[in-house]
């Protein structure tokens, strides 16, 4: 969260804002507060494409373990810096070397 904070976005963390939660409350105050959700939990697809609950403005699935702390940051930052790529509205899994994207509905 701090090297995201440090390049300037605004990052809440759900493990210290409100630990515990679930992720269909993680998800709702995402929608609520118009945010793209990072994650290494797999669930939010489930929630989104088989019970089709309202979408936040983007997901991020990191589907690997990070190495280091630092890890998820980096890999976020370097791929805000791929040209032609967008967040919003977009189911992005990121991989070893790769970065896949399925379509939200709204």
């Amino acid at each position: 969260m701090r090297l995201l904070r440090a390049a300037g976005h605004d990052v809440p963390a759900i493990v210290t804002d409100s630990p515990g939660v679930s992720d269909r409350e993680v998800l709702k105050r995402a929608v609520r507060e118009e945010r793209i959700i990072l994650t290494f939990d797999r669930d939010f697809g489930e929630l989104l494409f088989r019970s089709r609950l309202p979408s936040p403005r983007g997901v991020v699935y990191f589907r690997h373990g990070p190495a280091t702390p630092e890890e998820p940051a980096d890999s976020l930052i370097r791929i805000l810096a791929i040209a032609g790529l967008a967040l919003e509205g977009e189911f992005t899994t990121v991989e070893p070397g790769q970065v896949r994207q399925r379509p939200l509905a709204s």
